[in-house]
């Protein structure tokens, strides 16, 4: 399968917010992610990077 993780960047370290991420979607209040088997979720942030080949999307704060 797929599926990427999410990072939320806090200065130089990376936070794991949820692997298994089928969906991400950019909302006026953030980002609204949702993991396999999760409920959606929205975090007040931007995306920063999305990398499909390590399957790393990494959130910075907003």
């Amino acid at each position: 399968m797929c599926q990427s993780t999410v990072y939320l960047r806090k200065g130089d370290e990376e936070e794991e917010l949820l692997r298994d991420v089928i969906l991400v979607e950019p909302v006026e209040e953030g980002v609204k992610i949702q993991g396999f088997f999760e409920a959606p979720q929205v975090i007040p942030a931007r995306i920063a990077t999305i990398d499909l080949l390590k399957h790393r999307i990494v959130l910075e704060p907003r």
